[in-house]
């Protein structure tokens, strides 16, 4: 699975974005996704994760409530809505995937199948 991050830029706090994830390679629809994020001098985090139907979800705290993941499965994109962004949100976004993952504790090392990251900066 190939994977390909869209739709970063610039948005000032409290304001919305949606990020797209794109893949390519017919095994898509069974792998779960997730989305990541790292921040300069900071560690890669586990923003969110969906299961390969779509029927769970798994959110970091710290964007519980503001950001919803979901997926389509026929245009092999997965999506990350984000709302009432925050600055500390900043940092560059990555998707990927994996065909085994616990949902309810998804890690950065379960996750294989990287795509290049979008660029997002929320400013106060």
């Amino acid at each position: 699975v190939q994977l390909q991050a869209s739709g970063g830029g610039s948005v000032q706090a409290g304001g919305s974005l949606r990020l797209s994830c794109a893949a390519s390679g017919r095994a898509f629809s069974s792998y779960a996704v997730g989305w990541f994020r790292q921040a300069p001098g900071k560690e890669r985090d586990v923003v969110a994760a969906i299961t390969w139907t779509g029927s769970m979800t798994y959110y970091a705290v710290f964007v519980k409530g503001r950001f919803t993941i979901s997926r389509d499965n026929a245009k092999s994109t997965v999506y990350l809505q984000m709302n009432s962004l925050k600055p500390e949100d900043t940092a560059i976004y990555y998707c990927a995937a994996a065909p085994f993952v616990s949902i309810t504790t998804p890690r950065v090392a379960d996750f294989s199948s990287w795509g290049q990251g979008t660029l997002l900066t929320v400013s106060s």
